[in-house]
Order: C-alpha cells, then structure tokens, then sequence
C-alpha cells in the first residue's frame, strides 16, 4: 500500500535558532486536506544533536520472521553522538520517543562517536556507522544495538580492523558481504569545505569491502584524495552482487561488483563536471554527489548534486 505519512529529521544546526532538532510528519495522502503539510513535530530533549541519517529498526532483510513491523526509528546525531529509538507504530501520525542511549555511554563502550547510518541486520540487530572517536578524530566502523531491546552491544568488527574513517554502509546477505565508504574527520568537518584539506587527509578515500558474517575487512578501494566516497546502495534484486557508491568531492560514481574469483572490484560508471564559477572558494565547483537512490525495479539511479543544486 501507498505510503500514508513520510517522516523528516531537520535540524537547527548554523541557524541563530536556539532549539532542539525534531522529527517533522509530513502527510502524504493526496486526499486529505493537510496533504504534503507538516501534521506533528517531535522536538528532541535536547539541544545542538545534529539528527541527520534515520532507519527503521527491522528491514526487509529479517526474511526469516513474518511478524517483523517497521514501527520504530532509529536516529542517531552526528554532532552528540546520542542515539533516539521512536514509536511511530503506536501513533503513526504523531510518533513519539521511547529511548534514548546517552553518548557517554557510546564513547565508553564502544571508543566511538558521531554516528550517522543506522541500518537493520539480517539477525534483527541494528547496526550503526560512526565517523570518528569521542575527541573528533576520524574513526570508521559499527556500533549494534539490541534490535528488540535496543541496549547497545558494543562494536560490531574487530578494533584492529576499524578504517580511518566512515560513512554510510549497505549490504547483501546473499553475498555475505558488506560495503562501506569513508567520511569526513568530524572535529574538522564544522568549519566547512577548505581545498587547502585536500592534501591532509581529512577527507576520507577508501571504499571498504567486508566480509559480513566474520565482520572482518577483506578489502579496500583507494578511490583518490579528492573523492570523499559517501552514499553507498546495492541493487535491489537479492541476488545482484553489484551496486554503486558517489564520491562528492571528484563528482564521480562507480559501480561495485563481484568478480569470478570471488572477490570485488569497482569501475567509474559516471562522472559529472565541475562547474566554473566566480566568487566562490575555488575557480571549479565540484558537483558535491551527497546521497543517491536507486528505483525498487533497479532500472534508474537518482542523484543528489547538493552545490550544483540538482
């Protein structure tokens, strides 16, 4: 059936508004007279969280149980590193909140902080990725939650193999396998784009192959010092073993694949020119591809150029 209600994260992060993010309702029943209008705001108890990436705390990957619902959201906040759990099954047109886990507790249990995409694991587990440490500095890899309990259980991959930095993930159970990209190091990432950080690695490079069931690293991709990989999808078909990761900085897309031998490779599939401009930080601006969405019948790939502004 037709989605009847959309939920948004929004944020007061650089604004002069002194409140707490919230989760906004949007209605998206074309019938009703509130239709593509804000219904309920759920604001967060607390202020400067940065909610940004949300997910649902079971996904189409829990095969093995036919009673999973989708009636929790997971958000996670980049900046506090807290972590919310809301009801959206109760009052699915005014959600409200029924957990939070405290970043005190995410920094001592798991040495992790700045968390950004939560995903639902083949177990019912929900997985989390973090961009840095508790101090700011980049730090990849996964935090779980219990996904019934949502108690966080601590890091999901070995601390020797944790990548120098992280940003969103997805995965194929079918393949075991999972992909994941790089970020930004956070405590330099709030003061803005510089070009002179090109050259000083605080823009992650690597694409990150694992294995999913041995939560082990087999894999990485060096994708280029101008590349900052982000979004990151797998088709939608179970069974495909390719998919596709944008890099913001470079403009470029490629698309990941396995090999005879079992294991990946990637390949550029797309590459969008940068613009020239004037009046701006640099003489070329980069398209700055922040997220990408492919369709359910995996026939068409959307992107998100967010400086280009299409």
């Amino acid at each position: 059936p037709r989605e009847e209600v959309a939920y948004v994260t929004c944020t007061y992060r650089e604004t002069c508004i002194d409140q707490p993010d919230f989760l906004a309702t949007i209605d998206l029943n074309p019938r009703s007279p509130y239709y593509c209008q804000v219904i309920h705001r759920l604001p967060m108890p607390n202020l400067k969280d940065e909610l940004h990436s949300s997910g649902w705390s079971a996904g189409c990957t829990c095969f093995d149980n036919v009673t999973t619902r989708r009636n929790k959201l997971i958000l996670p906040c980049l900046i506090s590193s807290r972590i919310y759990v809301v009801d959206v099954g109760s009052q699915c047109r005014a959600p409200k909140l029924c957990k939070t886990i405290e970043p005190v507790d995410v920094f001592w249990k798991c040495n992790k902080g700045y968390l950004n995409v939560p995903r639902s694991l083949p177990n019912g587990d929900i997985l989390i990725a973090n961009t840095g440490d508790p101090s700011g500095n980049a730090k990849g890899g996964f935090i779980v939650l219990d996904g019934e309990t949502f108690e966080l259980k601590g890091n999901w991959e070995n601390e020797c193999e944790a990548p120098p930095s992280g940003y969103d993930f997805w995965y194929q159970p079918r393949h075991n396998v999972l992909i994941s990209s790089a970020g930004v190091v956070p405590k330099r990432a709030g003061r803005g784009f510089c070009p002179n950080d090109l050259k000083k690695g605080v823009y992650g490079r690597r694409l990150n192959v694992w294995n999913l069931s041995c939560r082990s690293l087999t894999q990485c991709f060096d994708l280029g010092e101008d590349s900052l990989p982000l979004s990151v999808k797998f088709l939608h078909n179970p069974d495909a073993a390719e998919g596709y990761v944008s890099c913001a900085l470079s403009g470029i897309v490629y698309r990941f694949y396995k090999c005879e031998a079992n294991n990946w490779a990637v390949e550029e599939v797309i590459r969008i020119p940068a613009k020239d401009v004037s009046g701006w930080i640099m003489p070329k601006m980069p398209a700055f591809t922040v997220d990408l969405v492919i369709s359910t019948d995996d026939r068409y790939l959307y992107l998100s150029n967010w400086l280009h502004g299409d």
